[in-house]
Order: structure tokens, then sequence, then C-alpha cells
């Protein structure tokens, strides 16, 4: 009984030094995208990830993925390698970091709904009732965006946090039999060829026009985001439980707009404070009937 509450314990204190360290990957991402390009932005931070993980692999030499795990590893590559750092990238072209942290908040219920969908669970009708509120509220601020370009962000992130679940979902499935930190290496592992090969096609003609800020935010997203963070995400969710674990996703909209508002000065307002406010109780009430 101590050990499992021990090994509860610390699967909650790594989840929860995961999600601070995500917390900072969209205004990271924002200013990096200030000065690059977001398509060399994504395959950069891949590829310099994905070069640790190599070593790291070749260092500690685990047991290789079984055949059967490889199309897993792919789905995760996808999602949280290319797919939700693509497109939000893009998202950030056209929108704040804190706009977009509010769609953070569907992250923990897509993450749910996949784990339905590729496990098997039967929710209870109210986890629905949930999921369509919360993303009642997404709807209905994205709708108030004043622009063209603000859709365009939104959608992108909104397409991010679907990927991102998938991603999340098969990770999590992975991590149990693999270990948390090998499945995100395996996963950057297999993205690394065609991501370095993207990264030099894309290259920018000069560097001279990047600053200080946008280099900090490429090495955040590429060392803490794509690497280090889910060292704890996914070591927290093997140990303490994906459901449980998970619901610490709940956190990350209230760091992210804390830290977009010091660290990038833009503006929280209290309708944005209040949609996150509403989708993170609509998430808390799905995972409370998520079984």
């Amino acid at each position: 009984m101590a050990i499992a509450v021990q090994r509860s314990s610390g699967g909650w204190i790594s989840g929860l030094i995961g999600i601070l360290i995500f917390s900072g990957s969209l205004p990271a991402t924002r200013i990096a995208v200030m000065d690059f390009d977001p398509l060399f932005l994504t395959v950069a931070r891949a590829t310099i990830a994905g070069v640790l993980a190599a070593t790291l692999l070749l260092i500690s030499r685990p047991n290789r993925p079984q055949k059967s795990d490889w199309m897993s590893l792919l789905v995760v590559a996808g999602g949280v390698v290319v797919g939700f750092p693509l497109l939000t990238a893009l998202a950030l072209e056209h929108i704040t970091s804190a706009r977009s942290i509010v769609f953070i908040g569907l992250l923990p219920l897509a993450t749910a709904i996949f784990g339905v969908l590729r496990g098997g669970e039967r929710p209870q009708p109210v986890f629905w009732l949930f999921s369509i509120v919360g993303s009642g509220l997404v709807a209905g601020f994205a709708a108030t965006g004043s622009s063209a370009g603000a859709l365009r962000g939104d959608l992108f992130m909104l397409g991010a946090v679907i990927v991102c679940g998938l991603g999340y979902a098969e990770g999590a499935k992975l991590s149990r039999r693999l270990g948390g930190w090998q499945v995100i290496c395996w996963a950057l592992v297999i993205s690394l060829l065609p991501m370095a090969a993207f990264c030099v096609a894309t290259l920018p003609d000069s560097f001279a026009g990047v600053g200080g800020p946008a280099w900090f935010g490429l090495g955040y997203v590429s060392l803490f985001s794509m690497l280090i963070g889910f060292f704890f995400w996914y070591r927290g969710l093997a140990l303490g439980g994906i459901a449980g674990v998970g619901q610490l996703q709940l956190l990350q909209p209230f760091f992210g707009l804390l830290l977009a508002g010091i660290v990038l000065a833009e503006p929280v307002g209290v309708t944005m404070m209040a949609v996150t406010v509403g989708v993170v109780a609509c998430v808390a009430g799905a995972k409370r009937f998520s079984r």
C-alpha cells in the first residue's frame, strides 16, 4: 500500500512539473514566430530535440519497441512532434498567445475523448453534455474575433488541440510499457530524418534579423516543450494514472495566461479569463463522468 501511494504521489509531482514546462510553450512559440517562419520553427525544434533524443537512446540503450508499437509511435510523432507545433506556430502568427491558451482548456477533454475511442471506454451521458457545453464556450469565444486573421488562428488552434489530444492518448498508452521518456524519444527519432531534411530546405537566407528573444523561444520549445516536458508528463501518467494525473492539464491555461501577461505583456481580459474558467469547469465535469 505504501509503495502504491508513493508511486501515485510521484506521478502527480512529475505530472505537475510537466504541465509547468508545457505552460511556457505557447508564449515561447509566440516569441519565436516573430522572427522565424512557422514551418522552419516546427522542423527546427523537432530536429534539435530529435538529435538529443537519439543521443539519449544510444547512451541508455533501452529495449526497442515491439513491432506493434511503431504505428502508435507514428501517431504520437504526428500529433506532438509535427502537428501541434506546426498548427500552434501558424495560429500564433494571427492571434496572441493569451487567446490561444483559451483553446488549451480543451486539451484534456480531447485527450479523454481519444482515450475513449482508442481504449474502448464507455463514459456516462453526462460526459458528452459537459463536452458540448465546453466546446460551445470555446466556439462562442472564437466568434468574438474581429478579423479573418483571428478566425484563421482560432481554427489552427482547434486543429492543434485535436492532434495533440490524439498524441497524448497514444503516448500515455505506450508509456506504461515502454517508459515515459522512451516514448517521446522514439517518436522524435522516427521523425528525425524527414524533419532534418525539411529543416535544411527551409533554412532562412540569413539569420541577421533574428533577435535574442526568438533564439530563446526556439531553444525553449526545442529542449523543454519537445523533450524534457514529456519526460515528466509521460512518467506522471504512467505512475499516477492517466485519468487522475491527466486532470493536471486543467491548470495549464492559468499558468499560460499568467506567463502571457507577465512575459509578453499581452492583455488578459475578463472575458478571456471567464471563458477559460468555464472551459476548465466543463472539462473537470467531463473527467468526473468519463467512466
